[in-house]
């Protein structure tokens, strides 16, 4: 394996664990509030048991569209092809700006071996300006314009 190749691999894995914690979290909150909704075995509860099991069941339920997003990030990571590139697309680490992506879901920063990446998604505006394009070809977005430095 190449360096880039294995430069490359070490984003992908990154990215992968970043979306597996990301699940594990949103799973434990959800699974927290749906525990805090069951009534015990008593016979009669009260009115505040019932109104707090009520507000654990919603906010159980406003945690599982988190979850959900999560798998859904996780199947498209796990569906993409992380090949070494030489135009943006899906998959493509992209450099400009003195920045670096990875084109395949939405994250927040996070560091390779000291470099900072930022995940994008494909229907991002910055992805779709970009696509297909080459290093050192230029883009234009929000009305600056950018040249690719690297992809990879």
């Amino acid at each position: 394996m190449t360096d880039r190749a294995a430069q490359k691999q070490a984003v992908q894995d990154k990215l992968m664990s970043l979306e597996a914690a990301e699940l594990a979290a949103a799973k434990a909150h959800y699974e927290a509030f749906l525990k805090e909704a069951q009534l015990g075995d008593r016979e009669v509860h009260d009115k505040d048991d019932l109104v707090a099991s009520r507000e654990s069941r919603d906010l159980a339920a406003a945690f599982d569209a988190p979850v959900q997003a999560h798998h859904a990030k996780i199947d498209v990571i796990e569906n993409t092809d992380f090949a070494l590139t030489d135009t943006v697309g899906p998959g493509a680490v992209v450099s400009f700006g003195g920045r670096n992506f990875v084109v395949c879901v939405s994250t927040t920063r996070f560091e390779v071996d000291g470099k900072t990446y930022m995940g994008i998604s494909m229907q991002s505006p910055i992805y779709l300006a970009m696509k297909d394009l080459r290093a050192g070809e230029s883009f234009a977005h929000n009305g600056q314009d950018f040249e690719i430095e690297d992809i990879m």
